[in-house]
C-alpha cells in the first residue's frame, strides 16, 4: 500500500487507487482501499495501542477504473472535503481510452441518468423522469490512434481528458457509451465493436484513469493538485509517441 501513496500529512491521505480494488466493501475477505490504509496506518508507531484509524471516504471509484483518490484522516477534515465536494470545488479530472473518434475537438454533454438498482445501470432518460439526476461532464480529444491487430481491419482508439462536472453513478461510461465513444474495456456499457476490441487487446478493466484531482487543504485551505499518468497497458501507446 505505502507505494501507492501520493501524499500524506496528520489531515489526509492521497493514494493511486489500482484497477480491480475497491475503494470501500463490505464483503468478506475482498481486499479494499480503506481496509489497507488502515493496515497501513495501524503499524506506525504513533498509533500503537491505540484505538482503529480512523479514514473518511469522501469520494470514490468505480472497482474496475483506477486513479487518485483523496481520504480524510480526521472527521473534521472529512466534513470540509465533503463541502468542497457539494460546492463544486473539489476538481476531478480522468483519462479514458474510447472506441472511435470523436466528431468535435472538445464538448460538454449534459444529460440525466437513471440508476436501476436491480441492474446496477445507468441509464440516459429524458429530463422530468423520476429520480433522474442531471448529469455533466466536459471532455476533449488528446489523441487518436489506429489499433491494428492480425487478421482484422484497423480501427481508431482515442484518448480523451475528461471534466467530472457532476458525480453520478457510472456517469463517464453512460455518457461516453450514450455518445457513441464507449470505453475500451467496458463489458457493460460497450458496444459489439468496442467489446471486441477490448477482447482481441486483452483490456481486462474500463480503460478510465482519474489522474489529476484539485481541491483546497482541508487545513491550511491551501490549493493542492495531484497528478499521475496512468499505469495499465492501455494508456501506454498514448504517452510514448510524444504527446
Amino acid at each position: 500500500m505505502q507505494k501507492n501513496i501520493i501524499y500524506e500529512d496528520e489531515a489526509i491521505l492521497a493514494v493511486f487507487k489500482p484497477a480491480g480494488i475497491a475503494t470501500q466493501t463490505a464483503r468478506l475477505g475482498q481486499q479494499d482501499m480503506v481496509s489497507e490504509l488502515k493496515n497501513y496506518l495501524v503499524k506506525k508507531p504513533e498509533y500503537r495501542g491505540k484505538k482503529e484509524p480512523y479514514i473518511g471516504v469522501v469520494h470514490r471509484l468505480d472497482q474496475p477504473v483506477s486513479g487518485i483518490l483523496v481520504f480524510a484522516k480526521t472527521k473534521q477534515a472529512a466534513a470540509e472535503l465533503g463541502r468542497q465536494i457539494t460546492s463544486g470545488k473539489m476538481h476531478k479530472y480522468y483519462y479514458a481510452v474510447v472506441y472511435g473518434r470523436p466528431d468535435v475537438q472538445k464538448e460538454r454533454l449534459e444529460n440525466f441518468l437513471y440508476k436501476n438498482a436491480k441492474t446496477n445501470l445507468s441509464l440516459i432518460v429524458e429530463e422530468g423522469i423520476p429520480n433522474a439526476k442531471k448529469a455533466v461532464l466536459e471532455y476533449k480529444l488528446v489523441k487518436s490512434l489506429i489499433a491494428l491487430e492480425e487478421n482484422a481491419e484497423p480501427e481508431e482508439i482515442s484518448l480523451i481528458e475528461i471534466k467530472l462536472i457532476t458525480g453520478r453513478h457510472h456517469q463517464i461510461r453512460a455518457q461516453m457509451s450514450h455518445a457513441g465513444m464507449p470505453l475500451i474495456g467496458d463489458n457493460k456499457y460497450g458496444n459489439d465493436k468496442s467489446k471486441n476490441l477490448s477482447y482481441e487487446i486483452k483490456c481486462r478493466n474500463v480503460s478510465l484513469c482519474a489522474y489529476k484531482l484539485e481541491f483546497f487543504h482541508p487545513v491550511s485551505m491551501k490549493k493542492i493538485t495531484f497528478e499521475k499518468q496512468p499505469e495499465e497497458d492501455v494508456f501506454t501507446p498514448f504517452f510514448t509517441r510524444n504527446l
